[in-house]
């Protein structure tokens, strides 16, 4: 990459936290540092930008945190970003401090609220993809997402003792918003019998009918037998205790619901997710130093690149299609 003149950046994390947000600020701070850059974080997301709080990074505030989940920023959303006076603040805010760049950590809601700065502000501005979900469209993976796989599959195998002890029915909730993938790599991984995700979805009786004809054929197999169905977020009416209610008045059986919650967004983050962080904050950097604005860092094929920062949602991300067919397919 070529470098041009670049003096000052700010940085901060938006929206859900995900574990590696602190890997990748520490990358950030340490690269910009090797090429004699400033670096200031805002607290808060976006509303630490809009209410200048902020607070200067150097490499002895990064010292020891790779390891730590959240963000030591802090993170929110801020729905008054929208607003173009919103907007036209936070590029007064910047410019006031003479920053260069601007680096934001977060979904593609985060990446929304970027581009709408962009129409107000003349500097930069690089995405960097921060969610558990990993519904990025443009990039294999996101940070965060490794680990809450990790968390869900550990989780589950903790419930698969109690369900085969007493030969119940469990509906194990995960994080997903819209997106199935938590679900179907937690799922191929706990060997779980069944998965409900939005990408696959039927209508709701159809889904239920479905469900339970599995649950009829596997008893058929297996005789008595406990019985893993994992479902994501908000997708049966409010939760997984629904399905769980109607599968107990339909069939019979003793079912229990499992919603893991926001468990899944903490914890330290799992060497994938270090990883992946560290590569995406000092790339970012570097690809600043190049000139780029309106794009965020995606990594496919194990290989480092920049996207505009639309492509995160102008096309819904697809989940991998053969760990879909391992699992409703060649394992059923």
């Amino acid at each position: 990459m070529s470098k041009h003149t670049l003096r000052k950046i700010a940085l901060l994390t938006s929206g859900g936290d995900a574990p590696g947000m602190n890997a990748c600020i520490r990358a950030i701070v340490l690269t910009a540092y090797h090429f004699g850059i400033e670096v200031i974080g805002y607290r808060h997301g976006y509303n630490g930008l809009l209410q200048q709080e902020y607070k200067p990074l150097r490499p002895a505030d990064v010292h020891n945190i790779i390891q730590r989940g959240g963000t030591i920023l802090h993170s929110a959303r801020c729905l008054e970003f929208t607003k173009d006076t919103a907007a036209q603040l936070a590029a007064k805010n910047l410019d006031s401090l003479g920053i260069d760049a601007l680096l934001v950590i977060g979904g593609d809601g985060s990446f929304k609220g970027a581009e709408h700065l962009a129409r107000f502000w003349n500097g930069q501005l690089i995405g960097l993809p921060g969610t558990i979900d990993n519904d990025i469209n443009g990039t294999d993976a996101t940070i965060g997402y490794y680990t809450a796989i990790e968390t869900a599959l550990s989780s589950i195998d903790k419930v698969r003792d109690t369900a085969d002890a007493f030969e119940r029915i469990f509906i194990i909730e995960v994080m997903g918003r819209h997106a199935g993938f938590i679900g179907l790599s937690a799922a191929v991984a706990s060997a779980a019998d069944q998965l409900v995700v939005p990408e696959l979805c039927r209508d709701k009786e159809e889904e239920l009918a479905h469900i339970i004809a599995k649950l009829d054929k596997s008893r058929q197999e297996r005789g008595n037998s406990s019985h893993i169905i994992v479902i994501t977020e908000n997708l049966w009416h409010s939760n997984a205790a629904v399905l769980s209610e109607t599968l107990q008045q339909r069939t019979g059986l003793e079912c229990r619901p499992v919603i893991l919650g926001h468990v899944q967004r903490g914890g330290s983050p799992v060497s994938q997710d270090r990883m992946l962080a560290t590569k995406m904050g000092a790339y970012a950097v570097e690809a600043a130093l190049d000139g780029q604005t309106g794009v965020m860092v995606v990594e496919k094929d194990h290989q480092l690149n920049t996207q505009p920062l639309a492509v995160s949602w102008e096309h819904k991300k697809a989940l991998d299609p053969y760990l879909v067919k391992v699992q409703n397919e060649l394992f059923t």
